[in-house]
């Protein structure tokens, strides 16, 4: 076995949504394994920051995962400054979050949710995905290696347990929406598509499917999660990084169209 075969010292990696609770995390695990990251999300100056903080030579850019333009420019800004692009992290996505909380039950029933809603989803956790894949993969595939790892979600394998949500004294204030489970399902999928077409050209293509990370909720929700997992409690930010280390690394040298599950055990029973 190689001395260091987890280690990505001389690779460059893209991180996209990089400014989130899970993006940073990303991004510092990356950096700590000796990759030169390029932090990636809708604001600039904030991402430039970010980048400043990493232990590696990196870059902090714009971007809009829906905006082909946005891709091309960070590609080549990408390819001009580090040479070559070698890891691809597509984290970037948004879950339904609605202005008015006394409306939520409402809107959130699938009866009444706003096609508006499903479409943004569509365009970003998808369109998105397919986009940067597409715009920042294809020159792995010309270079003849590279590793891309889609972000999913448990909700992309089993369906959202809505009981979840209920409070204690049994109001429904919020039902877990169609999109982000469909969205996250398509991501699963067209993981397999791009790991079986660009095989041949030495660019693996795995998916991540984390479950879900303690940030503030509701004490009952909290609960609830946790009874659901077998290990007794919602994820840890850090909880992904040694996956997502491992699946840009020589560690998973032969492993594509695969989905790594990160969950606590939620979907295994």
């Amino acid at each position: 076995m190689e001395e260091n075969i987890f280690s990505l010292a001389g690779k460059t990696a893209i991180v996209t949504g990089a400014l989130g609770l899970i993006g940073r995390k990303h991004c510092e695990a990356l950096a700590a394994h000796g990759a030169n990251v390029i932090v990636a999300d809708l604001d600039a100056t904030a991402s430039a920051e970010f980048a400043a903080t990493l232990p590696t030579p990196s870059l902090g850019l714009a971007l809009d995962v829906t905006a082909p333009d946005s891709i091309t420019s960070l590609r080549d800004a990408a390819l001009e400054h580090f040479g070559h692009l070698d890891v691809l992290v597509n984290n970037a996505a948004i879950n339904d979050m609605f202005e008015n909380p006394s409306l939520a039950a409402e809107q959130s029933r699938f009866e009444n949710y706003p096609p508006a809603m499903w479409q943004k989803s569509l365009d970003v956790n998808v369109t998105g995905v397919f986009l940067c894949a597409q715009i920042l993969g294809t020159p792995m595939a010309q270079q003849g290696q590279g590793s891309i790892i889609n972000v999913a979600s448990t909700y992309g394998i089993v369906a959202p347990d809505q009981s979840l949500y209920l409070t204690p004294d049994g109001r429904q204030p919020f039902y877990k929406s169609p999109a982000y489970p469909t969205t996250k399902g398509a991501v699963i999928a067209f993981t397999r598509f791009l790991a079986a077409y660009w095989g041949h050209a030495g660019v693996r293509v795995n998916t991540l499917s984390p479950g879900g990370v303690e940030n503030n909720q509701q004490e009952y929700f909290i609960d609830n999660y946790a009874a659901r997992t077998m290990l007794r409690r919602m994820a840890a930010p850090t909880d992904y990084q040694g996956a997502l280390v491992f699946l840009a690394s020589d560690a998973s040298a032969y492993m594509t169209g695969a989905n790594l599950v990160v969950d606590g055990g939620w979907t295994a029973w």
